[in-house]
């Protein structure tokens, strides 16, 4: 199967899982994958790939789905539940970090298989999740506190849902891509290879965050199963 095909199928799946969630969960449903999205994503991003000929990272559209989730917020929630899901997810990506290097600290038996491709995967946690910390903390905010300028001045209706949708995930995206891949990467690979990481990571994440906003759409139509009138 190639690498294109694939990424469509993790376009669909990602973002159609974020309206399954919202669905069956509520709210709940969307934190659940915001944080999800954050600690695969701190793996797959190690993976390098080449997509209709460009190099970037597998992590790319996981990630980028997570400004779905605070979209999705923001338009239905509000604000502070937006912001809500930055903290728990930052929270968490904390966690994660610490409970990996943990992993490592221990000494493997006799019987060990796996602690060699461990500390090569979890061995680049500390630098990409930091660089991943402070590109989520920073990037997350500045999308959350777009949507509701942008909203404040829109209203809540659907003719502007494109614009609020759009215009805050593309910039933030363009902060997120710029804090992390420089943090994540610098001195990691030679020059050509770590602008063109640089450019086509964001230029997949604009993608992403473009093909999102039909799924915005239906998310604003969405109520969730635990809200409709009467459930418990």
């Amino acid at each position: 199967m190639s690498n294109e095909l694939i990424f469509i199928i993790t376009v669909i799946v990602y973002l159609g899982s974020v309206l399954l969630l919202y669905k069956l969960l509520g709210k709940n449903g969307l934190y659940a994958f915001a944080i999800f999205g954050t600690l695969l994503g701190n793996i797959a991003v190690c993976k390098n790939i080449d997509i209709f000929g460009v190099g970037t990272t597998a992590g790319n559209v996981l990630y980028a789905s997570t400004f779905l989730v605070t979209d999705i917020l923001s338009e239905k929630y509000g604000r502070k539940d937006a912001s809500r899901a930055v903290k728990y997810s930052f929270s968490i990506m904390l966690l994660w970090m610490l409970g990996t290097q943990l992993i490592l600290w221990f000494t493997p038996n006799a019987n060990d298989y796996i602690n060699e491709s461990l500390k090569v995967v979890f061995g680049l946690v500390p630098r990409i999740t930091v660089a991943s910390l402070i590109g989520y903390i920073c990037s997350q905010n500045i999308d959350v506190f777009l949507y509701d300028l942008i909203w404040s001045r829109t209203g809540n209706g659907r003719a502007w849902l494109w614009l609020r949708n759009n215009g805050s995930t593309l910039t933030s995206q363009l902060a997120d891509t710029v804090i992390f891949v420089c943090i994540a990467f610098w001195g990691v690979y030679p020059a050509d290879v770590f602008f063109s990481i640089l450019i086509t990571t964001y230029l997949f994440k604009a993608v992403v965050a473009l093909l999102d906003t039909p799924f915005m759409y239906w998310a604003r139509n969405i109520t969730p199963v635990n809200e409709k009138e009467g459930a418990i």
